[in-house]
């Protein structure tokens, strides 16, 4: 007998199985949302509408009553960044910008660092603070810096704010950005609004392209490693061989790229076939030659938010060589903080400033000796060995639960290394070392080369998708484990 309470319920927030890209409801949300879409094409005030209903919808089965959040944030910033625009007054201007400021990151303060706080007073001044019953909203920390780049962009002059309160929350709640990102820019969203929805055949191949190697990435390589391997390693390393500690740091670059690329892929691959273009937020970030490049390829909408937003404000390289050093420290400090309320973070910032301003030192002294052999491949590879094994070391501090963790992984990595073990270990890894080595490969791949097969292959008969798309469900079907995986950078 049908049980309608049941179907009725199926559209309710479900706090052990929140609506992500990877979640079974996605696929009948999207079937609906596509043909809804499409039929509204050309009628652009209901095609909006629809657009945002969806979009508040999608992040309600996401996160429940935190949607509020997300239209509050954007009534606050929409009637602010206006009222700077209109202000002639310098003091008045700054003064609705600092509001601002302070509405969205006091709401990011609040939720994400308040008991990390009470916890350091409490530790430090030997105080007894008890910590607040306080739920991180899903995403704030995604659409506060859009908030927040959005007002300063207007402050500064460089955008105009729109006129109408439904194509900034379109902005603001746009459903593929809108839990993890990419953090994406008014700039670059806002003037597509209102373009006639056209879909052309390499838009829609790109698009599954990224769909479909985005969430390969994902569910099948980031999830069956996570699950397989790289947990319960980081869980408790002193149970483990250095050899396995080792691979379990490796494991862990392959789980976070994949995991948080995957889903920036599908997300930026969803928005093509909506009509919409979001900017790459990676570009294979350990082909990096450097800690440098590492950050115009990993993460790139918010190293370029912390870039143009706080590093730049601060002063950047323009006001002496101490004074850049400090300033990159900071920026990265607070860009660590930004990924979570703990000291772990913290100090992975503080590496990778560290990182920055040596290498700009290292530049500065070595750029005129090293010059005539800048090309080499053996040159290049050894620098691109070098940064990625720094970045895995840093990935130790992101990923441990605490410094304890962190210093008995180390530990066992630099004392108990017995390669002896190799045999017993690859027996018991097989499938593990296999999807580790898969992605490395992929990520290998130069950057443009599906643009450059799509290009050749783009007038694919609809058979042939719906072929790859089968492929990919019997593959995952296989690697799928019984517990869902959450993205990691959900709960940022």
């Amino acid at each position: 007998m049908f049980d309608f309470e049941a179907f009725l319920n199926q559209f309710l927030y479900d706090p052990k199985n929140p609506l992500l890209f990877n979640n079974g409801f996605f696929v009948f949300f999207f079937a609906i949302f596509m043909t809804s879409y499409y039929l509204l094409r050309n009628n652009f005030p209901a095609r909006k509408y629809l657009f945002t209903f969806f979009s508040l919808y999608f992040f309600y089965k996401a996160s429940g009553f935190f949607v509020v959040f997300v239209i509050l944030s954007a009534i606050v910033d929409y009637f602010l960044s206006n009222a700077i625009y209109r202000q002639q007054n310098k003091r008045k201007k700054k003064f609705l910008l600092v509001c601002s400021i302070v509405f969205n990151l006091g709401l990011l303060v609040y939720f994400k660092y308040t008991n990390f706080f009470i916890a350091t007073c409490n530790e430090l001044l030997q105080t007894n603070f008890n910590p607040l019953n306080i739920l991180l909203p899903v995403g704030i920390s995604f659409y506060t810096f859009e908030n927040l780049s959005y007002t300063i962009d207007v402050y500064r002059g460089q955008f105009v704010p729109v006129r109408k309160f439904t194509d900034y929350l379109l902005f603001l709640s746009f459903f593929p950005k809108l839990v993890m990102g990419p953090i994406v820019r008014a700039s670059d969203f806002i003037p597509q609004i209102d373009k006639p929805y056209a879909i052309s055949e390499n838009d829609f191949a790109k698009g599954f392209y990224l769909i479909i190697s985005g969430l390969f990435k994902k569910l099948v390589i980031s999830d069956f490693i996570t699950q397989n391997f790289v947990d319960y390693i980081f869980d408790d390393p002193t149970r483990y061989t250095g050899l396995e500690n080792l691979f379990a740091v490796y494991g862990y670059a392959v789980v976070i790229y994949c995991d948080f690329s995957g889903y920036s892929d599908v997300a930026i691959g969803i928005a093509k076939w909506l009509g919409f273009t979001i900017p790459v937020n990676f570009r294979s970030p350990y082909q990096s030659r450097n800690i440098t490049e590492f950050w115009r390829r990993w993460h790139i909408s918010l190293s370029s938010w912390l870039r143009d937003y706080l590093y730049i404000p601060l002063g950047g390289n323009r006001k002496g060589v101490v004074r850049t050093y400090i300033n990159l420290m900071l920026t990265m400090l607070l860009g660590g903080l930004w990924h979570g309320a703990s000291w772990n973070f913290i100090a992975w910032g503080g590496l990778h400033g560290l990182a920055l301003a040596f290498h700009k030192i290292w530049k500065q002294k070595t750029e005129k000796i090293f010059k005539p052999v800048n090309n080499s491949f053996w040159i290049n590879a050894l620098s691109v060995l070098i940064t990625f094994h720094f970045v895995c070391f840093c990935w130790i501090f992101f990923k441990a639960a605490d410094f304890t963790i962190a210093g008995d992984m180390i530990y066992q990595i630099t004392h108990s290394f017995d390669i002896s073990v190799w045999g017993a270990f690859f027996n018991n890894y097989k499938p593990v070392l296999a999807l580790m080595l898969l992605a490395y490969l992929l990520h290998a791949i130069p950057d443009d080369l599906a643009d450059k097969v799509i290009g050749r292959f783009r007038k694919v008969p609809l058979v042939y998708y719906l072929g790859v798309f089968f492929i990919f469900v019997m593959i995952y079907g296989f690697f799928k484990s019984s517990e869902p995986v959450m993205p990691i950078y959900l709960r940022f």
